[in-house]
């Protein structure tokens, strides 16, 4: 079995390394966005980056190491707020890894398509990129789901709910605050960030430029 100590270590190495490349695209400028990775199965254990710090600078010993209640292990830092929502996905979703950026394609398109409560894309290679699809002509539905400080304390049951009603679904946003996915791993999490995203700056460029929305049968 492997040590759980050293499995820690290197979630928080892992994480700290998503949080400089993400920084470096932009998706999580200034303190924004939140990782976390789950290092222990039984008891059901997560690393998770600290509340209010920059993703760009972030160090390995600042990983904070929480349990499934939520309460944090190593020491008094104050974990994110979301910490519940990224307990709710490991638990409802078998999420390994889960991955909170907030971008700006992310952040305008949950403002754009909140009155539909979600964002439908379809007709582009890159929805390849997530799990499971294996067609330009996938239609993936992202959830938008409304964001305020008096839903904080009950979110994850909110989100829990909508994704009850979507269970194809590969993440979702947040109003105003950006992308939530995730991954049986790390490194399927981050890759699913990066298919969103790019997935996502596209629509929003061809919405800027009045282009209409792409279809399968035109690719």
């Amino acid at each position: 079995m492997d040590d759980p100590a050293k499995v820690f270590d290197k979630a928080a190495r892992d994480l700290v390394e998503v949080g400089k490349n993400f920084y470096q695209r932009g998706w999580v400028l200034s303190t924004s966005g939140n990782f976390s990775a789950v290092f222990s199965e039984d008891p059901v254990c997560i690393a998770i980056t600290p509340s209010g710090v920059e993703k760009g600078s972030m160090r390995p010993e600042e990983i904070l190491a929480v349990g499934a209640d939520g309460r944090t292990l190593n020491g008094e830092v104050r974990p994110s707020a979301e910490t519940p929502l990224h307990l709710m996905l490991v638990r409802s979703k078998s999420a390994r890894a889960v991955l909170h950026t907030h971008s700006v394609w992310s952040t305008f398109l949950s403002e754009l398509h909140a009155s539909e409560s979600g964002l439908a894309i379809e007709g582009y290679e890159m929805l390849k990129g997530l799990s499971g699809v294996k067609t330009h002509k996938h239609v993936e539905w992202l959830p938008i789901i409304e964001n305020s400080q008096e839903m904080s304390n009950h979110l994850e049951l909110i989100v829990e709910r909508e994704l009850a009603r979507h269970p194809a679904a590969h993440g979702f946003l947040l109003q105003g605050h950006g992308l939530y996915t995730w991954g049986t791993d790390l490194k399927e999490a981050k890759r699913h960030v990066e298919a969103f995203e790019f997935l996502l700056e596209v629509v929003g460029r061809r919405r800027m430029a009045g282009v209409p929305a792409r279809q399968p049968d035109l690719v």
